[in-house]
């Protein structure tokens, strides 16, 4: 995560098309260690393509792993004979869900470019 944010900021700073240098230099600025691979896999997986266009897809690669929403709660709160369900019990149903999408997504990669 520090190798994207340390690109983005040579981005940011004016640098339309940051190196591996200004990657580390920033990095240890803020005394930070640079891994050479990260950078090395950062800078070939975002070459000649629009940063606006890949924030634009880790965006909906996001959404699509930690949906927002209320579609558990208000389901579980459709009980039978109407009755409400516990709160605590939806959030944890929830909140278990979200875990399970995250980590299958972590195996298939797509979050690779926030790591």
């Amino acid at each position: 995560m520090k190798v994207v944010a340390a690109y983005l900021l040579a981005l940011l700073g004016g640098n339309p098309n940051p190196s591996a240098d200004d990657i580390k230099h920033i990095l240890g600025s803020v005394g930070a260690e640079a891994d050479e691979d990260k950078i090395k896999l950062l800078l070939s997986s975002v070459e000649g393509k629009d940063i606006s266009e890949l924030i634009a897809a880790g965006r909906e690669k996001l959404a699509y792993c930690v949906p927002s929403g209320g579609g558990a709660a208000v389901a579980a709160a459709a009980t039978a004979d109407g009755a409400a369900a516990a709160p605590a019990e939806a959030a944890e149903t929830k909140k278990e869900e979200k875990e399970e999408l995250i980590e299958e997504s972590d195996e298939e990669g797509i979050l690779s470019l926030f790591d």
